[in-house]
């Protein structure tokens, strides 16, 4: 029984065995095959367990061979490495050993250095003082030269103050004597022609883009003119250019003057801008008359408004106030006229007996000789009729006046109300931070406010002297028609007497 048990065991193992050497040949070929393609090693097709066994061991051997060459290359590179470290290591001794060395020159250099600064202080002493001057003086020198009007007749004369204030500013360079000279020479003559008024060519930019040599004439650092205009003078670029607008009249007269004035003329009288030009930058910035009160066509030629006036500050309202306004004066004086003339011809009518249809006291008096035979209270009425007729051809349109005179300041103050609203508005929309946002709402509403009065004013004293001269030939009339009443009742009277 246990032999047959054992023999089982046996055929069992050798079944295993047979597998796994078939398994083992197959897995042996694709690992042969894997070792071919990856060494380029020649091998015969396995075909059984002794040829595989040889074919293990010649892959050990070239293995073997493969791992000596490995491991004599890692030796070989390991010994390089290590005199790589020593080499490196040599070289940091030797920088080390430098940096000590240039620290240590440092150290000498510091100390020398702080005794030549030593020597540098004891031998400038006050100079120091000076020179520290001279670099503030040459920087502010150069930068009047900059803005200065005089620069159009001395140009570049303060690039090398640039310079100099730059060296100035260094502890290793020093002004020379030319130099502290020269800075000397061009701050005389700066003072000096700040108080000459002379005559040079130069080249003047138009307005229209040209250029044009023209001669100008500079008064001091203050003002510079040429042919009866202001002209300006461009720092950044250098040039003088023809102002686009001028200032106003009472500047622009005396410029002519000064322009053909001579030497024996004497004192001329002439607008000087203290400020360098910032004066004369505001004047032309400010709005004229014109501007303000607008042109008869400004607003009708843009197509903006269909009123006259409408294209300045006042806007629509401001252009009804100086159309009334210019409406309440010519018939103010168209009534003056007209009653000038009444008034003529009834005062030659009050020297003469015959009476003439001319005027009214003559149209009165023949009313007066058109019932000289009626009684007394008839003649009165007649005589009263008379009188009422004629007073609406002396006191026509003086109402329209009045009202003119009254409406005007209104319509000023309607456009306050309204260039106030604006001015709000804007400030609602965009804050407080830039004015010329409520420019032009306060604009509107002072202006509409002048232009209210400025119609208001005349209209209110041309109202009262033409209502004064009506009521005086109305006082005429009514004092003829009462003496001649009076002298009716004094005939009549005598008659019954």
């Amino acid at each position: 029984m246990r032999l047959l048990k054992m023999r089982k065991l046996v055929a069992v193992m050798s079944v295993a065995l047979v597998s796994a050497g078939f398994s083992f040949s197959l897995s042996a070929e694709e690992a042969v095959a894997n070792a071919n393609e990856e060494t380029g090693l020649v091998v015969n097709k396995v075909d059984n367990l002794g040829e595989l066994l040889k074919l293990v061991e010649e892959r050990k051997v070239v293995e073997s061979r493969e791992h000596t060459a490995r491991i004599a290359a890692f030796q070989a590179d390991k010994a390089r490495q290590a005199q790589d470290l020593k080499d490196a290591e040599a070289e940091r001794r030797r920088e080390e050993q430098r940096s000590d060395r240039l620290e240590t020159q440092f150290e000498e250099n510091e100390r020398l250095i702080e005794q030549l600064q030593g020597q540098l202080d004891t031998r400038l002493g006050s100079l120091r003082e000076l020179f520290g001057v001279l670099q503030q003086v040459a920087g502010d020198t150069r930068g009047n030269f900059q803005t200065s009007i005089i620069s159009a007749q001395y140009p570049n004369r303060g690039e090398w103050l640039g310079e100099l204030a730059k060296k100035m500013g260094t502890a290793s360079q020093l002004a020379t004597i030319d130099e502290i000279e020269q800075l000397w020479f061009e701050l005389q003559r700066e003072m000096t022609e700040s108080g000459k008024v002379v005559r040079f060519d130069a080249t003047l930019n138009l307005s229209d883009g040209s250029t044009e040599s023209r001669e100008v004439v500079r008064v001091g650092a203050f003002g510079i003119v040429s042919d009866g205009a202001y002209l300006n003078y461009e720092a950044s670029i250098g040039a003088l250019n023809e102002l686009g607008r001028q200032p106003p009249s009472r500047f622009t007269n005396t410029v002519a003057d000064l322009t053909d004035a001579s030497p024996s003329d004497g004192l001329i009288a002439f607008a000087v801008d203290p400020t360098r030009g910032s004066l004369l930058s505001l004047l032309i910035q400010a709005a004229t008359v014109g501007e303000r009160v607008g042109s008869p066509f400004g607003g009708i030629s843009t197509g903006e408004c269909y009123l006259p006036f409408c294209d300045g500050q006042g806007g629509e309202v401001g252009s009804v106030i100086i159309m009334l306004g210019i409406f309440g004066v010519l018939l103010s004086l168209e009534r003056l006229f007209t009653l000038g003339v009444i008034g003529n011809r009834v005062n030659a009518q009050k020297k003469t007996d015959t009476a003439s249809d001319d005027n009214p006291l003559g149209r009165v008096l023949n009313v007066y000789d058109d019932n000289k035979d009626v009684d007394v209270e008839t003649l009165e009425l007649k005589l009263g009729e008379a009188v009422l007729t004629e007073m609406p051809g002396l006191t026509r349109f003086i109402t329209i006046i009045q009202v003119i005179s009254v409406v005007s300041p209104l319509l000023g103050l309607l456009g306050t109300v309204i260039g106030m609203i604006n001015t709000f508005q804007a400030i609602t929309l965009f804050g407080t931070g830039d004015p010329q946002t409520m420019a032009g709402g306060i604009s509107t509403a002072l202006m509409t406010t002048v232009l209210g009065l400025c119609a208001a004013i005349p209209t209110v004293l041309l109202h009262s002297v033409v209502s004064t001269k009506s009521k005086s030939l109305i006082h005429v009339l009514e004092e003829q028609s009462a003496g001649i009443v009076a002298d009716q009742a004094e005939k009549a009277g005598q008659a019954l007497g």
